[in-house]
């Protein structure tokens, strides 16, 4: 005779065997947000072949539904908090609009750090876990990637910047707190916005110019509201760039299958984060080639200028190094840290 303990043991197994079929057959939708239109790069480069790969890795259990242009509601600055209340089940942001929030991975937004966004970004998503940035600064979400973007140049409304002292009386948009203090310590008035506000700022005339990658230059149409192009030497370092996250809702990542996680672990981490950093890199040239089709000018900063540059953005890599100590992080320690990273992957 079947003893009642086996009889249920073996219907516990059974259920489990049943909850776990059903967790892998059934399909998953996830709520995808970002803030720029749908022909950007980031959503029709990056996020939509993404979306597409899992879900065919998944054999079509993991769907998504992006919503650009802030569709599901509020601002950029407030994506990651959408991915952590779960009002998005996968975000696309920078941290840097969260100014002051995220001061750690700012390290790679320092003047001259980076050159290609391919070898930085896989720098960048070592940079985090070597730190445990993953379980300080982003703990509060799950972060499949992290990148940078191309070379940040400047594009300027009334005349080139050649030298330095043609900062002086210009507002030029900044897109984080770094940038915004190396256009002060150049000698600029710096605006801080998020990209989809520049266009309307350079028509009103709210701003002289803006720093920007070329690769988001085609999706706010700054191609057609400035007339010169001021560019960095191509064997620099970048003037700047900006980190980027593209993050899932803790909760919404650990009510997955052990199947379905493996298709997001298998989309995520250094592989993942260098793919979306050369998907930038590729996007500059067909970016650039708008602007110069229109008859825009260019002119290219050299080498010796540059390094007076170098010289006077010190000061906002000393002010982050102090800032971040005291904010309990060995400010030092991870300046060396991001810069030996960038040189592992992305040397000189």
């Amino acid at each position: 005779m079947t003893s009642p303990a086996f009889v249920r043991t073996l219907l516990a197994a059974i259920t489990l065997t049943a909850c776990a079929s059903a967790a892998w057959s059934q399909e998953v939708v996830l709520k995808v947000a970002h803030f720029l239109p749908p022909g950007s790069t980031a959503h029709a480069k990056f996020i939509t072949p993404w979306c597409d790969k899992i879900n065919k890795e998944s054999a079509g259990k993991l769907k998504c539904q992006i919503y650009p242009a802030m569709q599901l509601g509020g601002t950029p600055p407030q994506l990651i908090d959408q991915a952590r209340d779960g009002i998005a089940d996968i975000v696309w942001t920078l941290p840097g609009y969260s100014a002051g929030r995220f001061p750690a991975v700012e390290a790679f937004e320092l003047p001259f750090m980076t050159k290609t966004a391919e070898g930085s970004s896989r720098a960048l998503w070592e940079y985090v876990q070597v730190n445990k940035l993953d379980q300080t600064e982003f703990k509060d979400v799950h972060p499949i990637l992290f990148h940078v973007h191309d070379k940040g140049q400047l594009h300027l409304v009334k005349g080139p910047i050649k030298t330095m002292v043609d900062f002086k009386g210009l507002k030029l948009r900044a897109p984080t707190r770094q940038t915004n203090k190396f256009l002060a310590a150049l000698g600029a008035t710096p605006v801080g916005m998020p990209v989809p506000q520049v266009s309307d700022a350079l028509s009103k005339g709210v701003i002289d110019g803006a720093m920007l990658p070329w690769e988001v230059v085609p999706s706010v149409k700054v191609q057609e509201l400035v007339k010169f192009h001021s560019e960095s030497d191509p064997n620099s370092r970048a003037m700047y760039t900006t980190a980027f996250i593209f993050a899932m809702n803790k909760a919404k990542y650990d009510s997955l299958s052990p199947e379905l996680k493996k298709v997001i672990d298998a989309n995520s981490g250094a592989e993942a984060s260098a793919w979306v950093g050369k998907v930038w890199d590729q996007s500059a040239t067909g970016a650039r080639k708008l602007a110069a089709d229109r008859g825009n000018q260019f002119n290219t900063i050299g080498l010796d200028e540059l390094r007076k540059w170098e010289q006077a953005g010190q000061v906002v890599v000393d002010s982050w190094v102090n800032e971040v100590t005291a904010k309990g992080f060995d400010g030092k320690s991870l300046l060396k840290s991001a810069h030996d990273l960038i040189q592992k992957y992305d040397p000189q």
